[in-house]
């Protein structure tokens, strides 16, 4: 893997990196990081200690911006963050993840993520981190890669956060930083969640959908819909009628199935090609139009 690492020229540098208070004095990079002017970065934060709404959550908003010019940047470690990186490529978007070391697979920390960071690298996404590929992780490597992360991107999501969490770090410089900090609300039953609230209490904007955070990112949520040609001659017309169903609203695949009136082994064919091309996604139950 040493040798796919590459040190990036100061032109190359991500110029929302350069905003910011301390800019990184050198940047590594693995795979190919998606050109900010054609992709919006999101990155994506949470507990270690994940609760099963957490996971649900991020697996859920991750799903919803499918389709999207939409980079999910997290930091590779156990937790919401490998969620986060394995929700967006199952939902064809490009990831980064920044983790608390150099690049090297034998310093690359955590090491049973060193698979997830492979997989980055072949679905087209990237490995950024400003530490020397040898470099080990250490307490400090990890607060210094968060500016990076919340430097790195328009916005920063907030999954899950507990009171004293380190996901705060990152939140607070999101604010220094002048980028949009949003976060799902929690249960207040929930220690997990304390610090998410206490954000929204502070201003932070609370948001419960892909619409949502896409509005946020400024993204026009119509124009994906309206792009969207029901009468593309590429289409089939079973792949026509599945969009057409799916354009009113998601549904679980058996739902999906009786709606086509297709034989069962057809349907799931169809569909299966269909999530291949990109055309829809399937998540927490629930198949969707990208």
């Amino acid at each position: 893997m040493k040798d796919s690492i590459r040190k990036l020229n100061q032109n190359e540098f991500p110029k929302a990196l350069l905003e910011i208070p301390q800019p990184p004095k050198q940047l590594y990079v693995e795979g190919e990081l998606p050109d900010e002017n054609e992709y919006i970065y999101l990155t994506v934060v949470g507990s270690r200690k994940f609760s099963n709404y957490g996971k649900d959550a991020c697996e859920k908003l991750i799903s919803e911006l499918a389709g999207y010019n939409i980079v999910i940047v997290s930091g590779l470690a156990h937790g919401i963050d490998a969620i986060a990186h394995k929700a967006a490529m199952k939902a064809g978007l490009k990831t980064v993840g920044v983790p608390g070391s150099g690049l090297d697979r034998k310093v690359l920390y955590p090491s049973l993520n060193r698979k997830i960071a492979d997989e980055i690298v072949s679905k087209g996404g990237a490995l950024l981190s400003e530490f020397d590929p040898m470099q080990r992780a250490t307490r400090y490597t990890f607060p210094q890669r968060n500016r990076i992360m919340a430097g790195l991107a328009k916005a920063i999501l907030v999954i899950e956060a507990g009171d004293k969490s380190g996901t705060l770090i990152t939140a607070r410089l999101a604010t220094e930083y002048n980028r949009d900090l949003l976060v799902v609300p929690g249960s207040i039953f929930s220690p997990n969640a304390a610090g998410s609230n206490k954000l929204i209490n502070l201003g932070a904007t609370p948001v419960s959908s892909g619409e949502e955070i896409l509005k946020a990112l400024g993204i026009d949520v119509e124009t994906k819909q309206k792009a969207l040609d029901l009468k593309d001659p590429a289409l089939s017309e079973n792949e026509r009628k599945v969009l057409e169903i799916l354009s009113i609203e998601p549904l679980p695949r058996d739902d999906l199935i009786r709606e086509l009136k297709l034989p069962i082994s057809e349907s799931n064919t169809l569909l299966s090609v269909m999530e291949i091309k990109g055309l829809i996604t399937e998540s927490l139950g629930e198949v969707r139009m990208n």
